[in-house]
């Protein structure tokens, strides 16, 4: 048996690979309310796990270990949780005003409208009262996925807790579990598979947590430069949207800029808020992060923009969040099996073979498609003169040829043909 699955084709064994790939997709979808709290459990518990191995180097246990990981990650998310309810009860104390300021800045923006393109106040006020008959028709499928997902979310936060407890106490169990599920496969290439999703999804989240915190000071000091009132929430929240890719930051733009076009005298100062934000973008996806998470999670942003959508599509916003590590999870056990290498090459980074100018050339070369061009000669000239010669009078000159690219054929002096007299040397 084993003899003829070697000989299976490799077409066969790609179809097989793919087609079990989508099935786990399938069954990923509809049993996503009970996987999406498993997978979050996950990657908390990745992210504890040096906090729990401290507690247990200090001998705590490795059961009181856990849970003491587990309460501190709890306690922290609920104090940010309290800053971000307590700053938005703040700002809503001023809501009036706000909305007065709203209220005015759509006024000057009609009569604007009305002035330069010749729209009537009625016609903006129709196509108002149009938007609104059709979301008060959707009205009652919001409200029902709204409590749906309320329940969802207050199903998950108890359930997160624990199972992250149980994955961090019976993390060896789990481990000795997959040397068991793949028997066929040599235990230390398992063991390293393992390892290799630890490192690289610990990675991402940390350096997440640590690039957020770096974009929460950069964010605050920009709005703090431009005189913006709760600089601090307006910053930290931007920098939590971070957990949607790409597209954070961006949409933690629009709050500030349109909390700074209510309360300031001067569009300008929405303006900078967006333009700064942008520049912090700027920075983090090209200095920040490419400095703190570095190489370990090598993901090229098309597959990433792909994997985030795909995401979406499947888990609604949480899929947006889990896209990365699962995207990044993904490429190492595509890098482990055979069949599917190519993939996991797909996923990853280019190199910079594959980002010169004459890249498509040298890419066929390495293939054998196009063959190597003859190197360049190089020639290089010895040349020495002989004036020893006192009978005739006559300067002898020597010399050799050498071709760095191809073999040094065996030189003969000319010279050397002729009888030499007693007086050369």
């Amino acid at each position: 048996m084993n003899q003829n699955r070697n000989n299976r084709p490799y077409a066969f064994e790609l179809a097989s690979s793919l087609m079990a790939l989508i099935l786990i997709v399938v069954v990923m979808h509809f049993t996503q309310s009970i996987l999406l709290p498993v997978i979050f459990s996950i990657l908390i518990s990745i992210s504890l796990f040096p906090l729990a191995r401290f507690f247990e180097r200090l001998r705590l246990g490795k059961a009181f270990s856990a849970i003491l990981s587990v309460l501190i990650a709890i306690a922290l998310i609920s104090g940010i949780s309290w800053f971000i309810v307590y700053e938005s009860i703040i700002i809503g104390k001023d809501a009036s005003a706000i909305t007065d300021k709203v209220l005015s800045v759509l006024t000057q923006g009609q009569q604007w409208l009305e002035d330069q393109f010749g729209i009537q106040r009625t016609q903006v006020i129709e196509k108002l009262r149009q938007q609104g008959e059709q979301a008060l028709g959707n009205a009652g499928s919001m409200i029902s996925s709204t409590f749906g997902s309320i329940g969802n979310t207050l199903a998950s936060t108890v359930l997160v807790p624990i199972y992250s407890f149980f994955l961090l106490y019976y993390r060896d169990f789990f481990r000795e579990f997959f040397f068991k599920a793949f028997k066929t496969t040599p235990q230390r290439k398992v063991d390293e598979v393992l390892n290799k999703i630890y490192q690289v999804v610990q990675s991402y989240l940390v350096g997440l947590i640590t690039v957020m915190g770096i974009v929460a000071v950069l964010n605050t000091i920009g709005l703090i430069a431009l005189g913006i009132d709760y600089a601090w929430f307006f910053g930290s929240l931007a920098a939590l949207l971070m957990l949607l890719p790409y597209i954070g930051i961006a949409i933690g733009s629009i709050l500030p800029a349109l909390f700074a076009l209510a309360v300031k005298d001067n569009a300008w100062y929405a303006l900078g808020v967006v333009i700064w934000f942008q520049v912090v973008q700027f920075l983090e996806g090209n200095i920040i992060t490419p400095n703190i998470v570095g190489s370990k999670v090598s993901i090229n942003p098309l597959m990433a923009i792909i994997g985030i959508i795909l995401g979406g599509m499947l888990f609604g916003l949480a899929g947006l969040i889990i896209a990365l590590p699962l995207i990044a999870t993904l490429k190492v056990i595509f890098d482990a099996i055979p069949s599917m290498e190519a993939f996991g090459f797909l996923i990853g980074e280019p190199e910079k073979l594959h980002l010169k100018r004459n890249s498509t050339q040298e890419i066929l070369r390495k293939w054998g498609i196009v063959p190597k061009p003859k190197s360049k000669k190089k020639i290089v000239v010895d040349v020495q003169l002989d004036t020893s010669s006192e009978k005739t009078g006559d300067a002898q000159v020597r010399y050799k040829e050498v071709n760095e690219s191809e073999e040094m054929p065996p030189t003969v002096d000319e010279n050397d043909k002729k009888p030499k007299s007693d007086t050369d040397h």
